[in-house]
Parts: structure tokens; sequence; C-alpha cells
């Protein structure tokens, strides 16, 4: 037998051995480079399948080589890359993975590994996640998945959960940055005994009595300085005891930088992975899975598709919202078949907005300190003379009314002040237009203004 009959007879035996995701993740991409004097090297698309194979699958290849060739080798695994440069074999560590009831775990039991669609753009964080998945706790960790919104960094946390439920009996949990925030500040509740002992236990309980904790959006612990410290005592605290902590971030860990030092370290000390926008052919596979799973009850045409692609780049909602859009207008105006005249009427308003969007707090910080002629640094900086205190206060309440952005984002946005900063303001001006009929024409006439230009 030459080298490609016998590669993919141990392909198609390693196929029946293992379960679907980890032969496609782990061994597909995989071929032969050369087999002589009882050595088989065998090439694997990137590092991460190369250790991982080696730590979980070394003694299954070498059984079913065995069964297929009668002969038992010594297997070297190597890179595309290794094998170009011809470097010395990198040392192996040991690596990383990961259960419970969905819903005690906030988990979105629709996102899975197996509807996560990969391409160039994702692939290495795709691998990663895979990898933490079947074995927590151990190398990457934490795992840090960093990348703009509406990438796949949730769905990725999620499958990794999920995956954990399904095949583990391992405690996991899935919190937002904002809801372990929430969580820590009732610590300062007292209850009827006039302590809050028992919160304190449960809130232990809930955080580090688990076998995998995944927090969403780290960047928003910026401007919790109290909450942060909780926080690396929390990761601390599982990390000591080889849980697995996954986290995820719209930057990487080194532009946090209103998050403390230690923290930033702790998160560099796993696996950081940023997922990119899709490329032309991630999108178009996206959006050809959507229409599938999807009952239009009309035809799209694939011109459509290959429209949308085109002009929607950034992220993944945007691919989501376009299809919504032209199915909306299509069903509004009776239209029979969905074709690229339609699309484009359709998605004409859209398209422009979307690839003109801006940032809605930072429009109302313009909008406040050009009528007050203040400057957009005043309002971020930590002057208090009323000059620039009452107009910041103005503009952290229109950022709540007027969008849908979260107190501790807010903050953020505003030179890193906490929630409970921008609580204040909101419930202040709120009370003002209440009782005083001139500061409240002069909100309205800001919020008109605001408006016109959004």
């Amino acid at each position: 037998m030459n080298n490609d009959v016998i590669w993919s007879n141990f392909l198609l035996n390693i196929k029946n051995k293992i379960a679907p995701l980890s032969f496609d993740t782990w061994f597909k991409d995989t071929k032969i480079y050369s087999m002589e004097n009882g050595k088989i090297k065998i090439t694997v698309p990137m590092y991460v399948h190369k250790k991982h194979l080696t730590d979980n699958y070394l003694d299954l290849i070498g059984e079913t080589l065995n069964d297929i060739t009668g002969t038992n080798f010594e297997i070297q695994l190597e890179t595309e890359e290794e094998l170009q440069k011809k470097v010395d074999n990198h040392n192996l560590k040991e690596m990383g993975v990961p259960f419970n009831h969905p819903e005690k775990a906030n988990l979105n039991t629709t996102y899975m590994f197996d509807n996560f669609i990969v391409g160039e753009s994702n692939y290495f964080a795709h691998a990663a996640a895979v990898s933490v998945a079947e074995n927590p706790g151990k190398a990457y960790n934490p795992l840090f998945i960093y990348g703009n919104s509406g990438l796949g960094k949730t769905h990725l946390m999620h499958a990794i959960g999920n995956y954990t439920l399904k095949n583990t009996n391992k405690k996991v949990l899935y919190v937002t940055s904002e809801k372990f925030i929430s969580d820590f500040l009732n610590l300062n509740k007292k209850d009827n005994t006039g302590t809050n002992f028992d919160y304190m236990d449960y809130f232990k309980k809930k955080y580090r009595d688990i076998d995998v904790l995944i927090i969403d959006d780290i960047q928003f612990l910026c401007g919790a300085p109290a909450t942060q410290k909780e926080f690396f005592h929390t990761f601390n605290n599982l990390y000591d005891e080889n849980k697995q902590i996954i986290i995820s971030s719209d930057r990487s860990p080194d532009d946090l930088k209103l998050l403390e030092d230690r923290l930033i370290t702790r998160f560099n000390w796993g696996l950081k992975v940023n997922i990119f926008p899709p490329d032309y052919n991630l999108r178009l596979d996206i959006l050809k899975r959507k229409i599938g799973n999807m009952d239009y009850g009309k035809p799209f045409n694939n011109n459509v598709l290959e429209y949308i692609a085109n002009n929607f780049e950034s992220d993944v909602r945007q691919l989501e919202g376009a299809l919504t859009r032209i199915f909306a207008y299509s069903t509004m105006f009776n239209v029979e078949e969905i074709n690229i005249e339609v699309a484009i009427e359709a998605l004409k308003d859209y398209l422009n907005k979307s690839i003109n969007i801006k940032n809605d707090i930072q429009k109302i910080q313009k909008k406040v300190a050009d009528y007050y002629k203040i400057t957009i640094d005043d309002l971020k900086s930590k002057k208090r003379n009323s000059k620039i205190a009452y107009p910041r206060q103005i503009a952290m309440y229109l950022a709540r009314i007027l969008t849908d952005e979260s107190y501790v984002r807010i903050g953020i946005e505003f030179g890193g002040k906490n929630h409970a900063t921008i609580i204040h303001a909101y419930e202040k001006i709120s009370e003002e237009i209440k009782h005083h009929e001139n500061n409240k024409k002069h909100i309205d006439n800001l919020i008109e203004e605001i408006k016109k230009n959004c």
C-alpha cells in the first residue's frame, strides 16, 4: 500500500472510533509526510493540533496504524510550517478542557460547535475552544478570546459549556461581567439578622464551587475597582485548583488599560486567541447556513447572497440583519422571488447606516459638549466644578435613555467612571426634569438635536 492509501484507511478507521466533532477538528486535515525506517511523520495544520493529538490521541494513532500495516511506528507530528523551516520540535506541555444543567449554567443550548461555521478568520479560536472543551483546567488556562462584537466569541464560549455538559459531569457557570458585578454588589446588603453571611456563602459557592467559569465581556469590569479585587481572588482560587477559566473581551488583555495590572498579568498566563472579521468565503458560508436553517418560504437567488457578502464585512450580526431586512421587504411588498434588484432596494438605507455606523455615546458627548461650550475631554475628566460636572451628568443621563448600553459601558466611555456614578447622574437628572421645566426644555432640545444626526 502506498502512503495515500494507508492514510485514507487510517482516517476511515479513526472516524469510526471517535466523535464527529473531534475527527473534524483534529484529524480531518492531517496527512502522511513520510514513512520510513519504522518512523512515520504526520503533518498537522497548526501547533494546537500537534499538542492536542500528542496529549490525547497518540496511543490511538499508533494502535490504528498497527492494525492497518502490522507495523509499530515511532510517530512524529509536525506542523507544515515546522517542516518547511526544518525547525526543531517544540517541548510539549500539558494541555487543557470541560457539566451541569444548561439552565443552572446559564448556557444557550443553540450555541454548539456543530453550528459554528469555521473559516480562516476564526480557525485558531475554534480549535483552541474545542481543545479546552475536551480537556479543561490544564494548559490553556485561562483561555482568553478577544475580538470585535458579532464575530462569534459568545457562541464559542457557550459551545465549550454545552460540550462539557454533554460529555462530562463537571459544573459549569456562564455569566457576563455585569452579572458578576451585580452579584458582588449584593454582598453589601444585609439581611434581617443585620449580616450578609448567608449571601457571602452563596456568592463563594456560586463562583468558586465550580469546574468551569465562563465570563463574557470582561472589559466591563473597567471602572469597578472593588469588583476587580473580588474577581482577582475568584480567579486565583479557581486557577490554584486547576479549574478552567474562559474569558472574552472586545480587546486584548494588554489593551484593557483600566483593569488592574495583576488581572492583566493573569489573563496573559494562558492562551490568547483573536477572532477576526469573516472573510468573503466565510461570510458566504454563514449566509448559506442561515438560509438553510430558516424557512423563508421564498427562493433566494445566489446573486443576493453574494451581494450581501460583498457589502457587509464587519460581523455576523450585520449579515443576519441584512437577511431579515430582505425577507421583511419581500413579505411586505409580496415579492415572489428574492433577486438582486429586490436586495438592492431592500438594503439601500440599511447599507448606508451600517457603513457609516458610529458610537452613539460619542455622538451624545459631542452634542452635549458643543451645547455647553466645553470639550469631550472635559466630560471624560475628573473635574468637579459645576460648569463641567452638570453637563457630564446630562450626557450620562442621555446615554442611558438614548442607547441600549449598560451603566458599566457608559462609565467606560466617560473616562472609566464606575456604574454607581452613572446611576447617580441618571437619577439626579430624572428628578430635575420632573420639577424644573427650564431644565427639561434644555434636555428636550438636546434630545431633538441628537436624534436629527442619528
